[in-house]
């Protein structure tokens, strides 16, 4: 710009003369100085709308920013109030989960309480009555214990005798306590003695010492089928050839023993097999055993008939084995599992003594049953 106002000048200079030159030379510098305020306006106007449009594009970035970041916030703010809800929300349900426990608590404590309590005063009560009990009561408690070891020892393990003793000795009990209300108990008490005095109880000590007799005597039967080998308890003995004839003959008999059957033959057994067949009938004498002492009769007659049919298909049919069997024969004859009566209704009787009480106050009561009094002195009450 200033070197074509340069350029203007010296072509004007150079055509004009020199007042003219002078004259327009002023006028030449005044238009230059215009031209350059004007210029230097405009330039700073451009600039200064240059600066006012980057301030306002600067301030709109940090508004943005500043927008941006404030919407963090108010996101970063809203996630921890939800948060803090959250926690909240926790912090309020353990609160009622252990309230609730230790309502819960506190109500099964109190259940705890109570029925210990319950528990308690009853055993003291209990012990109250057992301490306030008379000679006559504890000779009842003894009675009815008497008759409930009679009904288990009955129905249980068959034992006839003991029954009977436990129910003389409850009937013992009930005659020593003088209560009128027994009466009626000893009367069925007398019947079911009776009732037990004619059943047949078997003598299971004594078949059980049998059985075991028979255990012992196995290794002495004859087998019916020949086996390899020797007993080892047998010593042999050289004959001595300097003896006379009929002493050789004698020492020959212990040591070659000859027998005769009446069937061929087929076989000889080994000494396992022969072992087998006496430990066979050893097994089905202890399950015979053992039928006896559970007193199962079915098991009991099964197991005999199984023992004697194995005695007589593998044993020779000598002296020992006819005992053997003659003994078996024997036990099978008995049975070992009874019916036995029903004696509890004497229990039951006794247990209902406060019924059995009142109905003896009311006969003794009303005079026109007045009879069991009399009937006190009959034989079956002096038992």
């Amino acid at each position: 710009m200033a070197e074509l106002i340069e350029a203007i000048e010296q072509q004007t200079v150079k055509d004009t003369p020199p007042e003219v030159r002078r004259s327009r030379s002023g006028f030449w510098f005044g238009l230059i100085i215009l031209l350059v305020i004007a210029v230097v306006t405009g330039a700073g106007y451009y600039f200064l709308s240059q600066l006012r449009d980057k301030q306002e594009g600067l301030g709109g970035e940090v508004k943005g920013a500043v927008s941006q970041q404030i919407s963090d916030y108010q996101s970063q703010l809203a996630a921890i109030q939800s948060q803090l809800a959250a926690v909240q929300t926790e912090v309020g349900n353990k609160e009622l989960h252990f309230t609730n426990s230790v309502t819960e608590f506190s109500k099964l404590h109190g259940e705890k309480l109570d029925t210990t309590r319950k528990e308690l005063s009853e055993e003291i009560q209990k012990l109250q009555r057992q301490l306030g009990k008379t000679r006559g009561d504890w000779l009842l408690a003894d009675a009815e214990y008497l008759l409930s070891v009679a009904n288990q020892r009955l129905l249980l393990m068959g034992d006839v005798n003991t029954t009977k003793e436990a129910l003389e000795a409850a009937d013992q009990r009930l005659r020593e306590s003088g209560d009128a209300a027994a009466y009626k108990v000893r009367e069925q008490l007398a019947k079911d003695i009776a009732a037990i005095s004619r059943v047949n109880a078997a003598d299971v000590v004594g078949i059980y010492s049998t059985l075991q007799m028979l255990e012992t005597q196995i290794d002495s039967l004859t087998l019916l089928l020949p086996y390899a080998g020797k007993d080892e308890t047998i010593k042999p003995v050289a004959p001595d050839v300097k003896k006379e004839p009929k002493d050789l003959m004698g020492q020959l008999e212990t040591m070659v023993t000859i027998r005769h059957v009446q069937q061929h033959v087929n076989e000889i057994l080994t000494p396992e097999q022969a072992q087998f067949i006496r430990e066979q009938l050893r097994v089905k004498l202890e399950i015979i055993t053992v039928a006896l002492v559970q007193q199962n009769d079915l098991l009991y007659q099964a197991s005999l008939s199984d023992a004697q049919k194995w005695l007589l298909q593998n044993f020779a049919k000598e002296k020992e084995a006819d005992r053997f069997a003659a003994s078996l024969d024997k036990i099978a004859e008995v049975r070992i599992r009874s019916q036995f009566p029903d004696i509890s209704l004497s229990l039951k009787m006794l247990r209902d003594i406060t019924k059995l009480r009142i109905e003896t106050d009311k006969a003794f009561s009303s005079p026109a049953k007045s009879a069991p009094v009399a009937v006190e002195t009959t034989p079956s009450a002096q038992q």
